[in-house]
């Protein structure tokens, strides 16, 4: 709408056209619905994004939480080592009192105490530091440390192929890269359709104060109508359109390159994770029996006095560093299958994939 003058103060004596106008573009050929889809794919792509970074949380959530239970784990392990440490320490002391133990014994039962001692000091600096990592991801940095409860030992069975058709067809970076390609032939359909012309409809209506033949009177009230289309005789859209067909074979690539990432991460994730699971089964069911019999038995042979107590020390440090690295197998484990399970997305406080 706006202002119409024509002729303003023409004529002999001052006529001219005064009014006003209405104007309106009638877009043709489906642009309008084209640059629509374009737009909803874009709200697609920023709603993908948003399911991608809950899930980053929610996985790196998780993976603190079972870093935690293992750090629990350890430091109940360190604090049994450094009681039967210390009550060793003491034992190699009595024995001296009475003959039975040599300098050198106290000396090295004394160090197994200071190092079982640091061991621990370390172990619950380490959990202190889990539960502070796992309470920011979790979005409450002051929360307060407390025991968690869950199942460490039970790791979850995962197959390769099932995962890497999951991970290919649920997985939110494939999505993503799809709507991507959605996105970009989109894209090429506007710009295919912005050359067609657009019809421009165009009323009047205007005072004419332009003198008639007879004194004193006016033409009064005169309409006027144009309606006119914009042809593109040279200019067809041809960069854009060009720039469109570039970015659909780029998204498409993308796609392709994407599945080989994914595969690829995949195949490193089942390393480390097959190899925690070879490592469980061994402690659980070969090492761990073996070095606590072993103990055992070093144990009654030196209160039997049919062994030496230095004996004792090394099956009991064996067995607590066994222990020890069950644990730590437990958690690689863990921490391998939720990323293999969240598609490889765990950095919950990364920035989110970037809509366009």
């Amino acid at each position: 709408m706006g202002y119409y003058g024509d002729e303003i103060r023409g004529g002999y004596i001052g006529g001219g056209k005064q009014g006003g106008f209405i104007s309106q573009t009638i877009v043709l050929g489906g642009k309008l619905h084209a640059a629509r889809r374009v737009a909803e794919l874009e709200v697609s792509e920023v709603e993908t994004s948003a399911q991608a970074q809950r899930v980053r949380i929610l996985n790196n959530v998780r993976s603190y939480f079972y870093q935690v239970l293992a750090a629990q784990r350890l430091v109940e392990v360190r604090e049994s080592l450094a009681r039967l440490a210390a009550d060793a320490a003491e034992t190699s002391r009595q024995l001296s009192n009475i003959g039975h133990a040599d300098r050198p014994d106290i000396l090295q039962a004394e160090v197994e105490e200071q190092q079982a001692a640091m061991n621990l000091r370390v172990a619950r600096q380490s959990l202190l530091a889990s539960w502070r990592m796992l309470a920011a991801v979790a979005g409450k940095p002051d929360l307060p440390p407390a025991r968690l409860q869950g199942d460490l030992d039970s790791v979850p069975d995962l197959n390769y192929e099932e995962s890497v058709a999951a991970t290919l067809s649920h997985g939110p970076q494939i999505k993503f890269a799809q709507q991507a390609v959605e996105r970009a032939e989109a894209s090429l359909v506007s710009a295919r359709k912005a050359p067609i012309p657009d019809l421009q409809v165009t009323g009047i209506v205007v005072q004419s104060y332009e003198p008639l033949a007879r004194p004193g009177s006016v033409t009064g009230v005169q309409a006027g109508a144009q309606v006119g289309v914009q042809l593109p005789i040279f200019n067809r859209n041809q960069g854009s359109i060009a720039a469109a067909k570039d970015e659909v074979e780029s998204a498409k690539q993308e796609v392709a390159r994407l599945r080989l990432q994914l595969e690829r991460g995949l195949a490193s994730l089942f390393r480390d994770y097959d190899a925690a699971r070879v490592s469980i089964r061994q402690y659980k069911t070969g090492m761990l029996p073996r070095a606590e019999q072993a103990y055992k038995l070093y144990q009654a042979n030196y209160q039997n006095m049919a062994g030496a107590y230095a004996q004792v020390l090394i099956s009991q440090r064996t067995l607590f560093q066994l222990e020890a690295d069950y644990i730590q197998a437990l958690a690689n484990a863990w921490q391998s299958a939720l990323a293999i399970r969240g598609f490889g997305l765990m950095d919950g406080l990364a920035a989110p994939m970037p809509a366009r």
